[in-house]
């Protein structure tokens, strides 16, 4: 927030930049205050009281930056009255400051965060509403979670499999039991493709190594190409999501084994899920494959434009590791 402008440009200004998704305009905003946080803290409080959805989901947004635990306490008290509301409007601000929770670090954004989940599994609460406490609840991740998350377990009615459940998994294992798990056959794939959402959002070092056994099973899966059943098209196409986005900490450091397994599995995937054949398999083959893999994926090249195009540029990647 400038200094210098008047406090309704700089509401307007941040609730303009949270609306439209332009969060590092709306950090800026906050940073540029920083100077007089208890000025920008009670900018905030006051706009977390608006009767505009989109001011209370900015608010909400600038207390998530600024953390600690006063933002805590006033989101969580901010959380209830909107949860009380249930009208869309309060679910949005509800999700917004679920969010905002999921930035704070320390224990009492946690609890807050548990509680939630409490308040959500002792009503018919909305599946979303859930998986979205869970992602946030594996960001502040802790033991002292699990008891909490199994009681909702046993008191919510979810659809089979659910991130919640995969959130208990990777509470309660450890990084060897969960390579066991990724491996074991008779684990539903449905419930390994929840764990690798979770593992997207948020990849901690100490469990870079398990992905090695999903990368195997998801291989296993794809041996029965062309004709992989749904489940595992989506598992592949989670795992490679997952390690598209953490590509410059994972792929670099698989061994060539490894390397040679996603490579197959790619261009398996690829042929499965052909005339719209998939673009994250394309997307990943682009890292593991070889350049002879272009003319796979000039041969199965989608008819959409914009999947043609990046189709053809993965190919072109290829066809330039031949001229290195």
């Amino acid at each position: 927030m400038a200094r210098g402008t008047n406090p309704e440009q700089l509401e307007d200004e941040l609730v303009e930049a949270c609306s439209s998704g332009d969060e590092a305009r709306a950090r800026a905003l906050l940073l540029t205050r920083g100077e007089q946080p208890r000025k920008a803290r009670a900018l905030l409080e006051a706009l977390l009281q608006a009767p505009d959805t989109r001011a209370r989901q900015a608010a909400a947004f600038g207390l998530g930056e600024l953390g600690g635990p006063a933002s805590t306490r006033r989101l969580e008290q901010q959380l209830v009255l909107e949860e009380a509301r249930g009208d869309h409007d309060g679910a949005s601000v509800a999700e917004a400051i679920t969010l905002a929770l999921g930035r704070i670090e320390g224990a009492s954004a946690r609890a807050s965060l548990r509680r939630r989940l409490e308040r959500l599994a002792s009503n018919n609460p909305n599946p979303a509403d859930v998986n979205m406490v869970a992602y946030e609840l594996w960001r502040r991740r802790h033991p002292d979670l699990i008891p909490s998350v199994r009681k909702s377990l046993e008191r919510l009615v979810l659809p089979a499999p659910n991130v919640l459940n995969s959130l208990l998994v990777l509470l309660e294992k450890s990084p060897d039991e969960l390579r066991a798990w990724a491996l074991d056959p008779s684990i539903p794939i449905e419930d390994k493709t929840g764990v690798l959402a979770l593992l997207e959002e948020d990849l901690p070092e100490a469990l870079i190594a398990i992905l090695h056994s999903f990368i195997s099973a998801a291989h296993a899966s794809c041996e029965t190409a062309p004709g992989l059943k749904t489940a595992a098209v989506y598992y592949v196409e989670r795992l490679c999501s997952l390690l598209l986005k953490h590509k410059e900490r994972v792929l670099s450091a698989l061994p060539a084994p490894l390397r040679s397994e996603l490579r197959d599995m790619a261009r398996k995937m690829i042929v499965a899920t052909a005339p719209n054949s998939s673009l994250r398999a394309a997307l990943l083959l682009q890292f593991v494959g070889q350049s002879e893999d272009a003319a796979l994926l000039e041969a199965h090249r989608p008819a959409e434009p914009i999947l043609a195009g990046a189709f053809d540029e993965a190919a072109r990647v290829l066809r330039g590791h031949q001229e290195e």
